[in-house]
């Protein structure tokens, strides 16, 4: 029995031979490698980067957080770019500009001057990922395989977060910083160019209008980016000029107030659009999911940045033995975001975002006790707190992806793909600069202890987790997923049914139709909804049947559904509606 589709991943899908698909999803592994690795590759570098650019311990915090905010803010840009242009060409010169921007960097001396090529190379990278998203839902349109393609190309970036740690280490060791660059422009210009033979062509836009550059939400992308480089700088400064420099007061107050009218903005712009259109926050879960997403590569992050720099600053480790015994998180994330479609399938999504938290929420309490330079501590503290936080970080973001993506229409797909990939180096960035600002601070106020500012940014690790693990708790409904939200119906979006209902019946009241779900004990997948009913104010479901072991598809129990217009038609009409 095939596997089910929706309506508008068939619409999109582009067909293509098993090689082929697995060919090209290994590109764009590789691409999602990449721009793990122009990340975690310079924590590695930066005490050795410092000392040459003549860099302080806050101005180091931008030799990724560059990236990092100018990648975030420009994905939601990229994001309305491969859905309204071709998300095939879109991939393919975003590519090829971070190989040019890699190559330049790479030839820099002046700390000002990387650091407006490493901002220049986030806003190219930025293109690869929504539309290597959205190519990836067109390859594989079916629910299992898709998920199955994100995590494993979720799982490409938990490598590079890993590797790029050592690959960086070892240019550090044997030859020097600005290998780091190079080798990113050797890697990303050769994928485009395979890309632009190999990749299928994709259907244009049926509105040839939307393809216009003034549709682009370019001012509301600029808002945000000036309002996070303000916040991260205010954030940054803190640690050294105190919360009571104007220096610090005066960027934090501007920024908050251009993240406010960002909003404002948004509510304000067509939301066909919008960078990051307001109907987002409607859909099912959607306001949890992107929370959630903040803090995903937050954790992983400051891990790196936290333990590096204590490794070589202070216990003074070569860089590649550091990076060495950060092995464990990269062999246990990888594997398990590349497997872990089963577990997203087998149970529901909200108890798989709990139990992740949770286990997080133990690792970055063992670390704030590891606090000795010793073989046992790393043994006793570190290497567990590293194992437990890696399945927990892991399964969090493959979870938390494929949830955000079935509460959401397929063609949309790069700019929610965008929304929520900006959400994780967003708060990663902003995260980052929190805790360098607290290490800072403690540490100056506890000289005797190096690991006291340490400590601390571990246990705000720890708090984040607990309240995020709350709100899910709290605010995270299962059966909301199980519909889309009924704007979409209106306008003939396809509705995605996924997860378990509970034992009661489910009533969703859609466009004037009483939608009741009796049954729904059975009921793993119904995986469309079609809207072309001659009324307008009814859309008819089909459900599909959830087959125990052993048991056929015509001996399984298929729940039953009934649309009820509100109303009274006759009898026939509605019998002939729900065939």
């Amino acid at each position: 029995m095939g596997e089910k589709v929706s309506a508008n991943a068939a619409k999109f899908h582009t067909p293509a031979s098993p090689a082929k698909k697995y060919f090209l999803l290994a590109l764009f592994c590789v691409a999602q490698f990449l721009d793990a690795f122009n990340i975690s590759a310079l924590f590695s570098a930066i005490p050795i980067m410092s000392d040459d650019l003549d860099l302080s311990t806050t101005e180091s915090v931008w030799l990724v957080s560059a990236y990092q905010l100018t990648f975030a803010s420009f994905l939601l840009c990229a994001g309305r770019v491969s859905d309204v242009y071709n998300p095939k060409y879109t991939f393919i010169i975003g590519a090829v500009v971070l190989g040019v921007f890699s190559i330049i960097g790479g030839f820099m001396t002046n700390k000002i001057a990387l650091l407006v090529m490493r901002a220049f190379s986030g806003i190219a990278a930025a293109l690869t990922i929504p539309s290597s998203l959205t190519l990836l839902v067109r390859l594989f349109p079916g629910e299992r395989e898709q998920a199955r393609a994100i995590g494993v190309f979720g799982g490409s970036g938990a490598l590079g977060n890993v590797l790029g740690l050592i690959i960086g280490a070892i240019f550090i060791e044997f030859a020097n910083w600005h290998w780091v660059f190079y080798l990113a422009a050797i890697i990303s210009i050769p994928i485009a160019g395979v890309c632009a033979f190999m990749v299928p062509a994709q259907p244009p836009p049926e509105d040839i209008e939307e393809r216009k550059l003034k549709n682009l939400d370019l001012p509301g992308i600029a808002i945000l980016t000036s309002a996070v480089v303000l916040l991260i700088f205010a954030l940054t400064s803190s640690g050294t000029e105190g919360w009571k420099s104007p220096m610090v007061l005066a960027p934090l107050i501007i920024s908050i107030t251009m993240i406010a009218a960002f909003f404002v903005w948004e509510a304000r712009t067509d939301q066909e659009h919008a960078a990051f259109p307001p109907r987002t926050w409607k859909y099912p879960n959607f306001p949890v999911l992107f929370g959630i997403a903040l803090s995903v590569f937050l954790w992983f992050t400051n891990v790196f940045l936290v333990k590096v720099q204590l490794w070589q600053d202070v216990y003074g480790w070569s860089p590649i033995k550091g990076a060495i015994h950060f092995l464990p998180i990269g062999l246990v994330a990888g594997p398990i975001t590349i497997f872990a479609e089963p577990i997203c399938n087998r149970f529901e999504y909200k108890w798989t975002i709990i139990g992740s938290q949770l286990l997080l929420i133990i690792s970055s309490a063992i670390f704030a006790f590891a606090d000795k330079d010793t073989v046992y501590s790393y043994w006793a503290l570190d290497f567990p707190a590293m194992t437990v936080g890696a399945v927990g970080g892991a399964l969090l973001y493959v979870t938390s992806n494929v949830a955000v993506f079935h509460n959401t229409p397929d063609e949309i797909s790069g700019t929610i793909g965008a929304i929520f990939n900006s959400a994780l180096q967003l708060g990663s960035a902003v995260g980052s600069a929190i805790i360098t600002s607290l290490m800072s601070g403690i540490g100056k106020a506890h000289p005797e202890d190096p690991y006291a500012g340490r400590a601390a940014a571990f246990w705000f690790l720890f708090a984040l987790m607990v309240v995020e693990a709350a709100a899910v708790i709290f605010f995270y409904r299962p059966g909301d997923h199980l519909l889309q939200h009924e704007g979409d119906l209106e306008t003939g979006d396809a509705a995605t049914l996924s997860g378990r209902m509970s034992d009661e019946k489910l009533k969703k009241r859609v466009s004037g139709c009483n939608v009741e779900v009796r049954e729904a004990r059975d009921l793993e997948r119904a995986d469309t909804m079609d809207v072309d009913s001659p009324y307008p104010a009814c859309a008819t479901a089909v459900a599909t049947p959830r087959m125990m072991p052993g048991q056929s598809a015509t001996d399984a129990s298929v729940p039953e559904i009934q649309l009820n217009n509100d109303n009274d038609e006759p009898d026939e009409k509605k019998q002939q509606e729900q065939v």
